[in-house]
């Protein structure tokens, strides 16, 4: 066990939480084959560093601090879900200055369209102009190609009032309930 424990954080520090939900088999042929709990998938997703920094809006915004004092900015995968295949995003020009919770766009999709609120106030840095020809990456990949835009963080102290991935995973099962 402390061989294959030694291996598994050697492939990548992000897995040392997942290691207690690991059992070694030693009835395998490979020595090495671990069996994971019904959690383990979830308990990755949310260790994931992809995720790592990602807050949320009660509006299914999703924020990611960048270096540099930057945010990109994105909907989160319940929101993508919900609206079904993204066929046009409305994006805002580089340049506009948002406040909190300001409307900056639109997504339209073959069952609904939906606004898309500000997490944060700042500027708009960049739009992802990939979505103009290919809007459906937002439902392929709505946590890396299918981001929405980048702005600046005006106010840092705003991300207070944004939920983390925890957070946000409770309010999902709460308004589904």
């Amino acid at each position: 066990m402390a061989a294959s424990g030694m291996l598994l954080r050697c492939v990548s520090s992000n897995f040392s939480a997942a290691l207690p939900l690991f059992t070694y088999t030693a009835a395998s042929r490979c020595p090495l084959r671990l069996t994971s709990n019904a959690t383990f998938q979830r308990t990755l997703f949310t260790s994931s560093r992809l995720f790592a920094g990602l807050k949320f809006t009660d509006k299914h915004e999703w924020i990611r601090v960048e270096e540099g004092g930057f945010g990109t900015v994105g909907i989160s995968n319940f929101a993508q879900e919900a609206l079904g295949d993204v066929v046009y995003c409305g994006l805002p020009e580089v340049g506009t200055q948002l406040s909190q919770q300001d409307e900056f766009g639109a997504l339209e999709s073959v069952k609904a369209a939906s606004e898309l609120y500000s997490p944060l106030t700042g500027e708009v840095v960049e739009v992802n102009t990939r979505l103009a020809d290919t809007p459906g990456l937002v439902n392929k990949s709505c946590f890396e190609d299918g981001w929405l835009m980048k702005m600046t963080i005006a106010k840092p102290a705003e991300l207070d009032s944004l939920m983390d991935e925890t957070a946000y995973e409770r309010y999902i099962r709460s308004i589904e309930d």
